[in-house]
């Protein structure tokens, strides 16, 4: 063990505080960047405003264990793009209770602050029934 196995002592002593401080740094921007959205949403005013779901959509990730090769993980996220009555559209992550109650084309009230979402209520629709053939509002 001579002179030839210093080289692996001094790639391990200087790559890796850089190794070390890269992921820390990671950590602390991912931390940051989640404390700012948390306050921005707090300047917010809270929000109820008429909208229209315009799409929903689910987004599914699966993961494998790797020291497991039977167990595995899945986990859905629930989206609900909504357009309101200045045309603009926003996507909220929902549960899966709430997407599945709620269809394309509902009209609503919306609440929400900032990329916070607080709940749609729908507008009740006027049912109609035909009547020998004319359509009589109920």
């Amino acid at each position: 063990m001579g002179s030839g196995s210093d080289w692996m002592f001094d790639f391990f002593g200087s790559v890796m505080p850089v190794f070390f401080i890269v992921v820390i740094g990671i950590i602390l921007l991912s931390a940051g960047k989640g404390i700012l959205q948390w306050s921005q949403n707090n300047r917010q005013p809270l929000l109820a405003v008429d909208s229209k779901i315009v799409s929903k959509r689910t987004e599914v990730k699966h993961t494998q264990q790797t020291d497991d090769a039977m167990s595995s993980r899945t986990r859905t996220t629930y989206y609900l793009t909504f357009e309101v009555e200045s045309g603009d559209r926003m996507e909220f992550a929902v549960n899966g209770e709430e997407f599945g109650m709620c269809a394309e084309g509902d009209e609503g009230l919306l609440r929400f602050q900032g990329t916070r979402y607080y709940g749609f209520v729908r507008h009740p629709r006027a049912h109609l029934h035909v009547v020998r053939g004319y359509e009589h509002p109920k």
